[in-house]
């Protein structure tokens, strides 16, 4: 049995190719499909129920994040990598809220498309670190030109991990039972540290955390 069965999904046909050249160099992954607009991708993850969909964001008929929310319905299990030429915010939130467990950048896919998969088989997430370099300067030139000081420092050190393990992809359930703590100790912890730092979601949770380089 393979440890990932991957699907790839982009207009390109060369981007597919490279991609599951490269794979197919692990004998522990399989690529079982490729598809090259969204709606052939949800089609093909509901029959071939894929550890893996990796996903560009700007393909014809249906765009690859909207392709998130759909195949979530048809294929729950399924984990979704992003790859895109993006490295906005605003595509980054919007792939976050979908339901992407990780973002690729294309220029770096080809290093990063290995320790991508192995991490969202981990149960964790990824995204290209120079997305984390570009955000944190963004973030700090934001903070110094509106006055403001980061809130981390804020943190208890227990809502410091608790932060961590719910960017990382971890529900409250599971972020007690790593922390041995109750769920609703997690959920006080989880709405100290949105308050602390001003966020309103899970996906800005991760963006926080991918700012700082808490997660890879």
């Amino acid at each position: 049995m393979p440890e990932a069965r991957i699907l790839l999904a982009d207009d390109h046909s060369i981007v597919r190719k490279g991609l599951r050249s490269i794979l197919e160099e692990e004998a522990s992954f399989e690529v079982v499909g490729e598809a090259a607009n969204g709606r052939e991708a949800v089609k093909l993850c509901e029959a071939e129920q894929p550890d893996i969909a990796i996903l560009d964001v700007g393909m014809p008929q249906l765009n690859g994040i909207e392709a998130v929310l759909q195949l979530q319905k048809v294929s729950p299990r399924t984990k979704a990598l992003m790859l895109s030429m993006h490295c906005d915010e605003t595509y980054i939130l919007r792939a976050l809220n979908a339901g992407a467990r990780g973002y690729l950048l294309k220029d770096t896919a080809e290093d990063e498309v290995v320790p991508a998969i192995r991490n969202l088989m981990r149960g964790s997430t990824y995204f290209s670190p120079a997305i984390g370099h570009a955000f944190s300067e963004e973030y700090l030139r934001h903070l110094r030109k509106r006055g403001l000081q980061d809130s981390y420092d804020t943190l208890t050190d227990r809502e410091r991990e608790v932060l961590q393990l719910l960017a990382e992809g971890r529900s409250n359930k599971e972020a007690a039972t790593t922390l041995d703590i109750g769920v609703s100790t997690v959920d006080t912890h989880r709405m100290n540290l949105m308050q602390k730092l001003n966020l309103h979601s899970t996906a800005e949770i991760v963006l926080y955390a991918v700012r700082k380089k808490l997660i890879a």
